[in-house]
C-alpha cells in the first residue's frame, strides 16, 4: 500500500548537468555490456582451442548467453520499476562485469558455458533499466537525438572490443580480453556519485499492485511492443551477423579487407543513429523508423552486388546508416510508449524477447545460404524483414514528446 503523500520523500527535480551524467553513464553501461558481449565473438577460435571443443560449442555459449537476456530483463526491470532505476543498475554492472572476468578465469568448457548463461542474465538487464534512466532525464525536444546515441553504444562496443583485440589478444591471449571485460565495475563508482535517481521515478513510485495491474492493463501493448522488437532484431540480425561471411566466402576478400569494412559500417551505423533519432524529434518516431527501414531495403542491391570493393563497402555503410538508424529510435519510442508504473519492465523485456524470437537469424540464413548462395540469401531476407519491419511500426502507435514524469499512461 502507498504511503500518503504527506510522509513521501520530496522529488528531487533532476539538473541539466545531472541529465548529462546520466545519459554518460546510461551510454557506457550499454557501449561496455556490448563490448563484454562482442569479445567472444573475436576469440573463438582460441576458446576452441583452449578448451579443445569445436567452434560450434563456443558457439552455443553466445546462445545461451542470448537465451537468457529476457531473464535479465525481467529481473532487473521489475526491480527497477519497484525501488527505482539507479541502485539496479549500479547492481547489473557489477554483475556482468564479474562474470566476465569469471569467464576468463574459466578451467573448463563447463565452467565458460554456466559464465556466459550468467553473463545474459546481465546483459539481458542493462538496457532497459539504463534507457529508462536516459530517457526519463532528458529534454522531450531532444529525446530522439539523445536515444539515438544511447542505442549506438551498442556499435561502440562492437569498435573496442574489436580494439582490444587487434591490441591486447596478440601479447596477451583470449583470458586477458575477458579481464577487461571487468573494467565496466568501474562505472558504478560515476553513477553512485554523480547520477540521481529519476525524477519521473520518484513521482510514480509504483508497489507491487500498480506494477501487477499496469501489466494486467496493457498486455496487448506488450505484445504489440514485443513483436515490434523481433521484426527490429530481424533487421538487424538479418542485415549484421552472415555479411562477414558473405564478404569472406562470396566475395573473396582477406580477414583485413572484412575487417575494415565491418570498421567502416559501423561508423555509418553509428552516424545513422544519431541522424535518424534527430529526425524523429521533428517527424515523428513511426515516420522515422519505416522511412529508414524501407531505405534500407533500396540500399539492398548496393549492399550485395557491386563489382568493386569501394562501391560494395559504400552499400554497406548506407545499409548499417538506415538499420540502426532506425534502431536509434528505440529507446525513445519504447519508453514513451512503456506505462510509466512498468517502464523499466516493459521496454527492457520487450526488448529482449524480440532478441530471443530472432537469435535464429543467423543460423537459418546458413542453412539457407547452402542452397541458394548467401548474396542471394542475404537480399532476399533482408527485403522480405524491412518491408514486414516497416507494417509492424506503421501498424503500431506513438507518444512522441510525451512527458515521462507524468503518472498518466
Amino acid at each position: 500500500m502507498d504511503a500518503p503523500a504527506s510522509t513521501l520523500e520530496p522529488v528531487h527535480a533532476i539538473t541539466s548537468a545531472e541529465a548529462a551524467h546520466t545519459l554518460l553513464a546510461s551510454f557506457l553501461g550499454w557501449a561496455l555490456d556490448a563490448f563484454d558481449f562482442f569479445i567472444l565473438i573475436f576469440v573463438m577460435p582460441a576458446v576452441a582451442r583452449e578448451f579443445h571443443r569445436p567452434i560450434s560449442h563456443i558457439a552455443f555459449t553466445i546462445t545461451a548467453t542470448l537465451a537468457l537476456r529476457p531473464v535479465g530483463a525481467l529481473i532487473f526491470g521489475w526491480i527497477a520499476d519497484r525501488y527505482g532505476r539507479r541502485i539496479p543498475l549500479m547492481i547489473d554492472v557489477i554483475f556482468y562485469s564479474v562474470v566476465e572476468v569469471l569467464s576468463g578465469l574459466a578451467p573448463s568448457y563447463g565452467w565458460f558455458l554456466a559464465m556466459r548463461a550468467l553473463y545474459g542474465i546481465g546483459m539481458g538487464g542493462e538496457w532497459g533499466v539504463g534507457a529508462s534512466l536516459a530517457m526519463e532525464a532528458v529534454a522531450p525536444r531532444w529525446r530522439g537525438f539523445f536515444s539515438g546515441l544511447l542505442q549506438e553504444g551498442y556499435a561502440v562496443g562492437y569498435l573496442l572490443a574489436a580494439a582490444a583485440f587487434f591490441f591486447v589478444f596478440p601479447h596477451f591471449g583470449w583470458s586477458a580480453m575477458f579481464f577487461l571485460g571487468g573494467a565496466p565495475a568501474l562505472l558504478t563508482i560515476y553513477i553512485r556519485t554523480k547520477v540521481p535517481e529519476s525524477e519521473a521515478w520518484q513521482r510514480t513510485r509504483p508497489d507491487r499492485a500498480k506494477i501487477g495491474n499496469a501489466v494486467r492493463a496493457n498486455w496487448k501493448l506488450f505484445l504489440y511492443l514485443c513483436g515490434l522488437m523481433t521484426m527490429m532484431n530481424f533487421v538487424s540480425h538479418g542485415t549484421q551477423d552472415m555479411y562477414p561471411t558473405f564478404l569472406e566466402k562470396t566475395r573473396g576478400f582477406d580477414t583485413r579487407t572484412v575487417a575494415t569494412i565491418a570498421l567502416i559500417y559501423n561508423v555509418g551505423a553509428l552516424l545513422g543513429g544519431l541522424t535518424f533519432g534527430y529526425f524523429s524529434d521533428r517527424w515523428g518516431r513511426r515516420r522515422t523508423m519505416a522511412t529508414a527501414v524501407i531505405c534500407a531495403g533500396l540500399v539492398i542491391p548496393l549492399w550485395i552486388y557491386p563489382s568493386t570493393v569501394t562501391v560494395l563497402t559504400l552499400g554497406a555503410f548506407l545499409m548499417q546508416f538506415m538499420v540502426q538508424g532506425a534502431w536509434g529510435v528505440i529507446p525513445a519510442h519504447l519508453t514513451e510508449l512503456s506505462p510509466p508504473e512498468v517502464r523499466g519492465l516493459f521496454s527492457g523485456l520487450a526488448y529482449q524477447i524480440g532478441v530471443l524470437m530472432a537469435s535464429g537469424a543467423a543460423v537459418s540464413q546458413a542453412l539457407l545460404a547452402e542452397k541458394f548462395g548467401y548474396a542471394a540469401t542475404l537480399a532476399s531476407v533482408a527485403a522480405i524483414v524491412m518491408v514486414l519491419a516497416a507494417v509492424v511500426i506503421l501498424l503500431g502507435r506513438e507518444r512522441m514528446g510525451r512527458d515521462l514524469h507524468s503518472s498518466e499512461a
